[in-house]
């Protein structure tokens, strides 16, 4: 390397540039477009914005390569250009700072979609997506490497790995995003983010975007004091953005940021720039302040590592509830389906819990809004039964309509009112149901919503803060044996089982080969089972789970569903297919869940019958 990046940052603070987006958006090119493809399509004007940044005082530059990993660029049909893409970023930038014997940083941000344990994609995936742009803006020849706006802590150790992996000499700067409290979307606290940076070996450690100047200032003198020394960085947003006219207007001043430039050297800052609505401007007023403070020698001071808490240990399952305890001591359990009514009366759902408590049903299953229908809140729902019937529910937990946020807070709340039995699931798309332009969250996905639960058995948030007293969940995964991929829906339940799950349903069984299938290729990641038992009342019925849900149903039950003459005839005969699953699959797996289409519970307790007395000997076997 031509200069010790850290040396020099531990002498004085150095100016990094600002925003490359806002100048794209006001030189009018639309949010639609891919503007890390711009490097080969607009040369001149990512060239002249890299200029303009040197000129206005700028001594690092941002190559414009924020996005161009294989994942986002994939999104624009241009994953085949990713080295193309990153190359070209780096010889425009490296052009312009010949004129001012300026540096280039390489951006990375994140790929843009979850990995595990949030998401899909695997860590390895992660790290070769990196390995890839990291390896083309090494080729390309920058200075350093600027790893920005990342929210989950997972995902930029695997930048951090890559960067490593491909030249160990190149600096890093590792950079987090985070809200108004200081906190990374995963929830990670600025003294756990910046003491676990720090441990995977990032030399530099800031924060950017999100925020401006004020609350990532308060955030910065968090991380002072758990990284010993290390240079810290800071790129905040010209503000929050307000919308004015019907546009996201960024009201802080270049007067204004300028001012926090002392506060952030005070704080141990040495590599300061800006981030979302700064412009060549802000830079400008942001130097005379860089210089001062250069000026003045300043050097950080000896810092202070906190040691982390404790993990509270996870309560053993068999005294979390009593269907916990029955699914530890191997006793088959059965659960019957009650879906939340569409209005504010649940009478007859309470009615239909009781009758189903007075015969020995262990449980009652509430799906939350399924098929992605507007219904009661299947957690009010469970509070009234519990309330009012005395039985346990199991509650679906579905990750659509929350964010990590969103899914910690309830979960806390469902610990404090009882409600303790979970089925982690994804959620049916909006554009299933009642509504289909509602929008969608998706924050994780289920095996994200899996390792979030477990997290708080541990006494432990997403981030791996300490909440005090751990949860008590029972934690259950749902499962597709009929899946058309089955070699996708293992590798995901494996992810489920890794992450904490500990216990299963499956989709409605009608095929016993595939159920048999299923169970042998998760022998090695066996939880305990319930089966999924759906009574048919129609061959229409029929056609809908096959179609629409993804349930393999085999040709002969469309024909039995079919043969019959009458609507009564119909239910009779999709009661007695439901009756011979539940034989057939009685000694295969650890329970059976069976639901009550269109309410018809009598219907679910004529195939509970099928058990007889048989119930309480399958359980010994099991």
């Amino acid at each position: 390397m031509p200069f010790d990046l850290i040396a020099r940052l531990k002498q004085r603070p150095m100016l990094c540039d600002g925003a490359m987006g806002t100048l794209l958006y006001s030189k009018g090119i639309f949010i639609n477009r891919c503007y890390d493809e711009l490097n080969l399509a607009m040369p001149d004007l990512i060239r002249e914005i890299h200029h303009d940044y040197f000129q206005a005082g700028a001594e690092i530059v941002e190559t414009n390569t924020f996005g161009a990993n294989s994942f986002r660029l994939a999104r624009h049909g241009c994953a085949e250009k990713t080295k193309a893409i990153n190359l070209a970023g780096v010889q425009l930038a490296r052009e312009a700072a010949k004129a001012f014997s300026g540096m280039v940083a390489g951006s990375v941000g994140p790929l843009g979609v979850r990995i595990e344990p949030l998401g899909k994609a695997s860590l390895d995936e992660a790290h070769a997506a990196f390995v890839e742009q990291i390896s083309a803006l090494v080729e390309g020849g920058v200075d350093l490497l600027i790893l920005e706006t990342f929210g989950y802590l997972d995902e930029i150790r695997q930048a951090i790995r890559a960067a490593r992996d491909v030249n160990p000499d190149v600096p890093v700067i590792a950079q987090v995003t985070i809200d108004e409290d200081g906190n990374c979307l995963d929830g990670s606290s600025p003294e756990t983010f910046g003491a676990k940076l720090a441990d995977w070996g990032a030399d530099v450690i800031g924060c950017n975007c999100s925020v401006g100047p004020g609350a990532m200032l308060a955030a910065v003198e968090r991380v002072h004091q758990v990284t010993d020394g290390i240079p810290l960085s800071a790129q905040p947003n010209a503000g929050m953005p307000r919308a004015v006219e019907g546009r996201n207007i960024y009201l802080c001043s270049p007067e204004y940021m300028a001012n926090y430039v002392p506060q952030y050297v005070a704080a141990g800052v040495r590599l300061i720039g800006g981030c979302c609505g700064t412009t060549p401007e802000h830079i400008k007023f942001m130097k005379s302040f860089v210089r001062a403070d250069a000026a003045k020698g300043a050097a950080s001071p000896t810092l202070v590592k906190t040691k982390p808490e404790a993990t509270v240990p996870t309560l053993p399952l068999e005294q979390r509830t009593k269907l916990g305890g029955r699914i530890a001591r191997a006793e088959f359990v059965t659960l019957i389906e009650i879906v939340p009514p569409r209005g504010t009366q649940p009478v007859k759902e309470i009615e239909a819990a009781r009758f189903l408590k007075s015969v020995g049903v262990d449980a009652i299953n509430i799906p939350d809004s399924p098929r992605a229908s507007a219904r009661m809140s299947n957690q009010a729902l469970a509070t009234l039964m519990q309330q009012q019937v005395g039985i346990e529910p199991v509650l679906h937990y579905t990750c659509r309509d929350r964010n990590v946020l969103g899914i910690q807070s309830d979960l806390l709340g469902a610990e404090a009112l009882g409600i303790r039995n979970l089925i982690c699931i994804t959620g049916d798309p909006p554009k299933m149901g009642n509504y289909p332009d509602a929008t969608a969250v998706f924050d994780v996905d289920a095996i994200g919503l899996v390792n979030i639960v477990a997290n708080l058995n541990k006494g432990l948030d997403l981030g791996g803060n300490p909440i005090g007293a751990a949860t008590a969940f029972v934690i259950g995964v749902g499962a597709n044996p009929g899946s058309p991929n089955i070699d996708e829906e293992v590798r995901r339940f494996h992810y489920k089982v890794e992450a904490g799950g500990e216990f299963a349903v499956t989709q409605p069984v009608f095929d016993l080969s595939l159920l048999e299938q299923f169970l042998r290729k998760i022998e090695d990641c066996r939880i305990p089972v319930v089966a999924g038992i759906w009574p048919l009342v129609s061959v229409r019925n029929a056609e809908f789970m096959q179609s629409e849900l993804g349930v393999a149903v085999p040709d002969d039950i469309m024909k039995r569903m079919a043969r019959a003459s009458t609507a009564e005839a119909a239910r009779a005969e999709g009661v007695a297919i439901a009756r011979e699953m539940l034989l057939a699959v009685r000694s295969m797996v650890q329970g059976a869940q069976i639901s009550a289409p269109m309410g018809r519970y009598a219907a679910a307790m004529d195939v509970l019958e099928a058990l007889g007395t048989a119930k309480s000997s399958a359980r010994a076997s099991v």
